[in-house]
């Protein structure tokens, strides 16, 4: 039914899977998934856990076959020092890189480096209530893989001389049978969107997008999505996706399913020198909100009322004309949170309601190096 006033639903990720999943299932096959490298993560229904892999250009689908009910907080209280010595290594030695809550069994999956660079061993854990520690085996696994056309090539470098290969996928997620998947191609217009059909059957569709960045005062169609989250508008499916320097913007679903190429609509500047690492949407008291883990600026607090009235609108800025204010959106207001900067923030519940630390629906997930607290995160 029609929305009467401008409003917004967010979908967490642990919401938007269908119970009825036979055919994904079937389509796994058993055997060795040679992951490449192991990335951001994403479960789908019936404890199937897809997997970026930028070293391969490639979604790997997993069974995990977990799909026993659970409850319960998990602790991640230094979780790398355990990790590294379940590992037989030192903290230094490894790198978590993303995290993701099992909606059924409840169980935190991390994606961890075994050795540092391009060529570190790639690894799948789970941490259950207990705090107990399981590796993943991929040798007899039933699996699937998606290649991805056109990643951004192995030889590409940044201006600092960096390889930018680790950007072929930045961020992913499921929704409605299908997996979005933010990152760079090899083509001109390198930042890009696509939606890969599950189960898989081809690579999917791929979309260039372009966005207007007002801290950097230019269109620019070069830098990744960081983190994205799948929510809507008036019944309309959106993402909403952050990008480094912290531009925050909408593309509709529709448009990425039609299109080769796609302009954003920048809805806020929420701050440069910063990365966005992580988003989830939750509810509380009633009202919806989403939480943005950053790299350094805390964990921004945003009100989804806010953000729809402004997405209703014709955006900002629509035009290079508003560039270069450093000021967020008029009518956008952050909240401050008590939280440091983690690295990846997960639902852990069905309705998943991240809640203070040190309660039973909330998690964290630190990579190890050091994180530092701001003054003022929201300055």
């Amino acid at each position: 039914m029609p929305l009467r006033k401008p409003s917004i639903v967010f979908f967490a990720l642990l919401l938007t899977v269908p119970m009825c999943f036979g055919a994904g299932l079937e389509s796994l096959k058993p055997g060795v998934a040679n992951l490449e490298s192991a990335g951001v993560l994403a479960f789908g229904p019936e404890g199937v856990l897809f997997v970026g892999d930028s070293q391969a250009g490639a979604i790997w689908a997993l069974d995990t076959a977990d799909r026993e009910p659970g409850s319960g907080a998990v602790n991640l209280e230094a979780v790398d020092t355990k990790i590294a010595g379940a590992l037989g290594l030192t903290p230094d030695r490894i790198l978590i890189n993303d995290m993701a809550i099992n909606p059924i069994s409840k169980k935190a999956y991390l994606s961890v480096s075994r050795g540092r660079g391009p060529d570190a061993a790639a690894v799948i854990l789970s941490v259950d209530a207990s705090g107990k520690i399981a590796e993943l085996s991929l040798r007899n696994i039933p699996h699937s893989v998606a290649k991805l056309e056109n990643p951004v090539s192995a030889d590409a470098k940044d201006r600092r001389g960096n390889s930018l290969r680790a950007q072929a996928i930045t961020d992913l997620a499921f929704l409605d049978g299908k997996v979005f998947v933010a990152g760079l191609s090899n083509e001109e217009f390198a930042s890009n969107l696509r939606i890969i059909q599950f189960p898989f059957a081809a690579a999917g569709k791929s979309t260039s997008v372009e966005i207007y960045h007002g801290n950097h005062g230019r269109w620019e169609t070069r830098s990744p999505v960081r983190a994205f989250i799948p929510y809507e508008i008036g019944e309309q499916p959106q993402l909403l996706a952050a990008y480094t320097c912290t531009p925050l913007v909408q593309f509709p679903v529709d448009q990425l399913e039609t299109q080769t190429k796609v302009v954003g609509k920048t809805i806020a500047e929420l701050g440069n020198r910063n990365r966005p690492l992580d988003m989830i949407s939750y509810s509380k008291g009633g009202k919806k909100y989403i939480l943005m883990a950053n790299s350094s600026r805390g964990v921004m607090k945003l009100d989804q009322l806010d953000l729809s009235t402004i997405a209703l609108l014709q955006g900002w800025p629509e035009s290079p004309q508003h560039g270069g204010s450093r000021a967020p959106a008029p009518g956008l207001f952050l909240q401050p949170t008590p939280y440091v900067a983690p690295t990846s923030v997960r639902p852990c519940h069905q309705h998943g309601s991240p809640a203070q630390p040190g309660t039973d629906s909330f998690s964290r997930s630190w990579s190890g190096r050091r994180q530092r607290r701001q003054g003022n995160a929201f300055a």
